[in-house]
């Protein structure tokens, strides 16, 4: 039985990581500070990664087949991770982000070998210096590195361009019948991924030599306009969503974050061709509509009060963007 690691395991991606490699049969341990709702199935240590004597004392005398960190953002965190499992791993799958493709996008459909260049995204920026040292140690020592670059993967956050996505703001914008905002005229073509579609390619990454030293997105194959994807999500909660489209620049003027949310990533048309990641697990396939992914995801925010955040700063950023609009179309 193969032996696995996942550093976090409870989160939008890696929960539905967990609980696939744990029908799959194999031995899961989930390390984490234990903040939220374990996995069944699996075996739960606690520690703070970001502590080194906690993480050190956690893994001591433990050794796993494989070894998947999903809380890793910067070369630092690299750095410590190869540090600390140099020996105590046959794989570490390193999870950077399909935002680190080079920015503005110049062709597509995106592949493995795009170059990685993100001069608008501090959180891009910083998942290819976490690659860049993940390689090097691969190249240098042998370090048995996988990186695995997930795009806008949803099942406990919503796929929007605006606020976070663990916020139900313009959601609850479109339930009062208020105009959201998509970016530029809403014809972007974007890729949206159901975490569960994104564990069946990563999973079977899950102890393949043949995966060492490669790096792999795992994405879904539909492709649709942010129009769409609005639309969609008012077709689930039965309204008709106003769409008010403004460039990024206005965005920005009003969300200076948004330089690297949009410019950096979501202003942009992405497709990829996921064809390293079929070889490498050919029987990977996404079978998860939108259409029927965001209602499990409404589903899942309509369970507990609690999960409908409305941010005040969203709603403000968009009441400001759209006056904006108003303002240059008088």
């Amino acid at each position: 039985m193969t032996r696995v690691l996942i550093i976090g395991g409870t989160g939008n991606i890696s929960s539905s990581v967990s609980r696939l490699a744990v029908e799959k049969g194999f031995r899961l341990t989930i390390l984490n500070r234990g903040r939220r709702e374990e996995i069944a199935g699996a075996e739960h240590i606690y520690a703070d990664v970001s502590d080194r004597k906690s993480l050190e004392s956690a893994i001591a005398g433990r050794t796993w087949d494989a070894v998947a960190d999903f809380i890793a953002f910067n070369g630092d965190d690299a750095r410590r991770d190869i540090s600390a499992f140099s020996g105590k791993t046959g794989q570490m799958l390193f999870i950077s982000s399909a935002s680190c493709y080079a920015k503005p996008v110049t062709s597509l459909p995106i592949t493995e070998s795009t170059p990685l260049r993100n001069p608008y995204s501090p959180y891009a920026q910083g998942k290819i210096e976490a690659e860049r040292e993940f390689m090097r140690a691969f190249e240098e020592k042998g370090f048995p590195i996988t990186v695995v670059r997930p795009s806008h993967t949803y099942a406990t956050r919503l796929p929007l361009p605006m606020g976070t996505g663990g916020e139900y703001t313009l959601v609850d914008r479109m339930r009062k019948g208020l105009p959201v905002v998509s970016p530029g005229d809403g014809t972007s073509l974007w890729t949206v991924t159901h975490s569960d579609d994104f564990a069946k390619g990563f999973v079977g990454l899950l102890g393949l030599s043949r995966a060492l030293g490669n790096a792999y997105h795992i994405t879904s194959d539909e492709v649709l306009t942010w129009d769409a994807i609005y639309r969609e999500i008012g077709r689930a909660i039965g309204v008709e969503p106003e769409i008010v489209h403004a460039p990024s620049d206005i965005i920005a003027l009003e969300d200076p974050g948004a330089v690297a949310n949009l410019k950096g990533d979501k202003a942009w048309s992405l497709i990829f061709d996921n064809s390293k990641i079929r070889q490498a697990v050919p029987d990977f396939r996404c079978t998860i509509p939108f259409s029927i992914g965001i209602r499990r995801t409404l589903a899942w925010f309509g369970e507990e009060a609690s999960r409908q955040v409305i941010d005040p700063r969203t709603n403000g950023i968009t009441d400001a963007v759209i006056r904006r609009m108003e303002k240059a179309r008088s």
